[in-house]
């Protein structure tokens, strides 16, 4: 499992960082946008573990403190990665307030997030912690707001909103990510690990009785052939979310 990247880079030294205009090349041709595309590519490739100057250092073809007049380390590093991918997530996609129900916005919005986090599966490897917003993700924030701006909601039930389904995407996808790491590592499907421990499992709870759960558990197995389903949870949790929203706002 890879491990949860903490927060903690330095809030004055990244607002410089985040929001400065196109910074030219030095002598060493480097610039922050140039070590920040380097990073990305590390992570997509080998997860954010990878991620140090001097690994990032060795893609580039320079020493490690070639980047340190531009980048005082990895917790700043991390954070310009996560606005760069931010700014990527409607670059190619129809944004949320071009459909024209409501309802498709939010599905659109959460399925966009979604395949954000497959195309960077590294960005669920960093903890929430007190994020310093950047232009890419500002623009984001905006673009998914809008999507969401006058169908009834207060200001403040929009921000709630927005905040609640991007945390189940995320959780979801995360989920999704570590099944998808566990398949790997065991090389094994999850109906072939499922046969492997299944009767083991069996004979262990045959003293207990949860009559419910082997119920539910036995309907999603059925219905999917898997032990656990994050895109169908997300898919139900969307439409939930949805039918609140339009009881909220009916009588509006």
């Amino acid at each position: 499992m890879a491990k949860r990247a903490e927060r903690r880079g330095d809030p004055i030294r990244l607002i410089g960082l985040l929001w400065r205009p196109n910074v030219s090349a030095g002598r060493s041709g480097l610039t922050p946008k140039l070590i920040t595309d380097a990073a990305i590519g590390v992570a997509d490739a080998e997860g954010l573990d990878a991620i140090t100057l001097r690994r990032v250092a060795q893609e580039l073809g320079v020493s490690a403190m070639a980047l340190y007049p531009y980048i005082a380390g990895r917790p700043e590093l991390i954070e310009l990665m996560l606005d760069a991918v931010t700014s990527e997530v409607y670059a190619t996609l129809e944004r949320p307030a071009q459909k024209a129900d409501w309802p498709d916005r939010v599905r659109h919005i959460a399925q966009a997030n979604w395949e954000h986090c497959f195309r960077h599966p590294w960005t669920v490897d960093v903890k929430a912690g007190r994020p310093m917003p950047g232009p890419g993700v500002s623009q984001k924030y905006e673009i998914e707001l809008a999507g969401l701006d006058g169908i009834g909601l207060s200001d403040l039930e929009m921000e709630y909103t927005l905040t609640s389904l991007l945390a189940m995407v995320y959780a979801l996808a995360r989920e999704e990510i570590e099944l998808e790491r566990s398949r790997a590592q065991t090389e094994q499907s999850d109906e072939d690990w499922w046969n492997e421990v299944a009767p083991l499992l069996t004979s262990a709870m045959s003293e207990y009785e949860f009559p419910l759960a082997g119920r539910v558990g036995s309907a999603l197995g059925e219905a999917t052939g898997r032990s656990a389903d994050p895109q169908g949870a997300l898919r139900h949790a969307t439409e939930v979310t949805i039918s609140g929203l339009a009881a909220l706002i009916k009588d509006r």
